[in-house]
């Protein structure tokens, strides 16, 4: 029985779990060493044959289906071997899924490195990479990085990635070392997205970290809840939206999203409930500031061009209902991040409770419509519900 029945529910984020060395495995040969230097796993990576003897073992197989939501990472079913992952999608019941890599979350660190042509090989190799994960089956939507730290090249891996099969541009949350995201050399980007009709996306993983300075406070070092000190915390975690709310607020207010008026943005696994706050600080900068040339020519507050072209996935702990009372039913989106364990086990649960009181249109919009709206020509009209409901 499908984790969901009945119902169109399009996954707006879950994550192929590439093992050590499969990124790199997809750079031109000549790139691949630095890459991989780049990159490598952290420690010893024994783990991966584990992990492959693992996938390979019938018993362990035997009880995917049980395990579904309850195995997480690189033992989660359809993790990292793309041929396993269909029937994973036919098990969970998603109408569709949005994939994201795992080890390439940190490629966009490349763009601070004083060196342009690494981060765009390292790019181009994780394109690749999710090109052929996601081939196996048209639910699952490919997503691309693209570097901004060459303003005069990021539209060219745009068209590479496009090529190559991508349904929505991954963007870095956090400015470029040497130029704001919304520099006018970066509207080739923008207008290739737009006649696409592919969405421009952030994920977690980009954004500037919190100084480590903070987490020095006399007391023992705080662990995340994976067991390590190089994830999130309580405190690291409140520094997630800090990137993402100074990098939209200069494409509204530089005129992106006015001169792109059909291109959609999305925050992805970077939560959801600071985006009132921030249509609300926008809206109250536009005011102060409102002889700066710029302001004038907006076509609209912030607040609501925000919500004609921006979508978030809340996390499971928030309360979604908050977030759409306070910011807009048209800005929340359903999210599994499977098969991370930041998810948890039961995503659907989490997010039917913080609903309850929501109409049914908010409801509907949250799990199916803003999805299929944000990814437009990305997403198959074939693919916008199920088989059996699109008959009914």
């Amino acid at each position: 029985m499908p984790y969901v029945e009945g119902e169109t529910i399009h996954d707006a984020d879950s994550h192929v779990m590439e093992l050590p060395g499969t990124i790199e495995a997809y750079a031109d040969p000549a790139w691949r060493e630095r890459i991989h230097d780049a990159i490598k796993a952290k420690g010893d990576t024994t783990w991966a044959d584990k992990a492959r003897e693992m996938h390979q073992d019938p018993a362990f197989r035997g009880e995917f289906e049980i395990n579904l939501l309850a195995s997480k990472n690189y033992k989660a079913m359809g993790a990292f071997l793309n041929a396993d992952r269909p029937a994973a999608l036919d098990m969970l019941g998603f109408t569709s899924q949005l994939v994201f890599t795992t080890a390439g979350l940190s490629l966009p660190r490349l763009e601070h490195l004083d060196d342009a042509e690494l981060a765009i090989e390292a790019a181009r190799a994780h394109n690749r990479m999710m090109a052929d994960y996601c081939s196996v089956d048209r639910r699952l939507l490919m997503t691309a990085y693209v570097p901004l730290v060459d303003r005069a090249r990021a539209a060219k891996i745009a068209r590479e990635a496009i090529a190559l099969g991508a349904k929505g541009l991954m963007i870095n949350s956090r400015v470029p070392q040497h130029h704001a995201p919304s520099h006018s050399d970066l509207d080739a980007l923008w207008a290739l997205a737009q006649d696409a009709g592919l969405p421009i996306l952030f994920h977690v993983g980009g954004e500037q970290k919190m100084n480590p300075a903070y987490f020095e406070n006399g007391g023992p070092q705080v662990l995340d809840f994976h067991g390590g000190a190089e994830n999130f915390t309580s405190l690291s975690f409140m520094a997630i939206p800090m990137s993402i709310w100074q990098t939209l607020s200069a494409l509204v207010f530089d005129g992106v999203f006015d001169r792109f008026p059909r291109l959609k943005f999305g925050a992805i696994e970077l939560g959801a409930g600071w985006v009132p706050s921030l249509m609300q600080f926008m809206d109250s900068g536009a005011t102060a500031f409102h002889r700066e040339a710029r302001i004038g020519k907006l076509s609209a507050r912030p607040s609501d061009i925000l919500r004609r072209q921006f979508f978030a996935t809340p996390y499971p702990h928030e309360n979604v209902r908050w977030i759409i009372e306070n910011a807009g039913e048209e800005i929340p989106l359903f999210s599994s991040d499977y098969p991370h364990v930041e998810g948890g086990r039961n995503p659907l649960k989490r997010f039917n409770e913080s609903l309850e009181g929501v109409s049914a249109s908010a409801r509907r919009r949250f799990y199916r419509d803003n999805f299929i709206e944000m990814m437009g020509k990305g997403l198959d009209p074939a693919l916008h519900d199920l088989p059996s409901l699109a008959a009914a």
